[in-house]
């Protein structure tokens, strides 16, 4: 029996634990590429005779491939926020959170960004995935690797944080809208 057809053989028996063992790391809408992809990443492999342990060999695939698409997607969500569809789930998912609510405008949401962006990096993990991509806590803990107890610290953590800079931010701008007009009315000596 050629090593192809052990390690295709193996593949088909591992296919559950291998869904299982990917869904403590990704999403589950990504479970399935995953799999697929780890078959595909070993019959890529040119030399398929020096693997010992095929089954070893495909989960520690699948674990890679897996843990390389929670990389990427932390990047994704925290650059990924700039964009207008963020704002847009922000606002149709009924969030009547003050901070949501004064990030209408893009100056305004710029600052809210900037407000995520200076939460520590696993808060702001957190945060994005439940309040951007309506991950619920427990799948949240799940692809972190964190208590459900420790996931809500963070969001509450990030609400409170994000709402103090945009009421901060508020208050400057309004502070200089007054100051502008003063100016422009004469109130003010140059």
């Amino acid at each position: 029996m050629s090593n192809d057809t052990l390690i295709y053989k193996a593949y088909l028996a591992s296919r559950k634990s291998i869904s299982r063992l990917v869904a403590r790391i990704v999403p589950p809408h990504e479970i399935e590429d995953i799999v697929q992809e780890t078959y595909v990443r070993i019959c890529q492999i040119e030399n398929k005779e020096s693997i010992t342990s095929p089954k070893s060999f495909m989960y520690k695939t699948a674990r890679n491939l897996a843990l390389d698409y929670q990389k990427q997607a932390s990047v994704r969500l925290v650059d990924g926020i700039e964009n207008m569809e963020a704002l847009e789930y922000l606002l149709s998912d009924n969030h009547k959170d003050e901070m949501y609510e004064n990030t209408l405008t893009n100056n305004e949401f710029s600052h809210f960004c900037e407000a995520v962006r200076q939460l520590p990096v696993q808060c702001r993990k957190v945060f994005v995935l439940k309040k951007v991509y309506g991950y619920s806590q427990r799948e949240i803990a799940a692809q972190l690797s964190l208590s459900e107890s420790t996931v809500e610290k963070h969001i509450s953590t990030g609400m409170k944080r994000c709402t103090l800079f945009m009421r901060k931010i508020t208050a400057n701008s309004s502070e200089s809208d007054s100051l502008s007009s003063q100016k422009s009315a004469g109130g003010l000596n140059e």
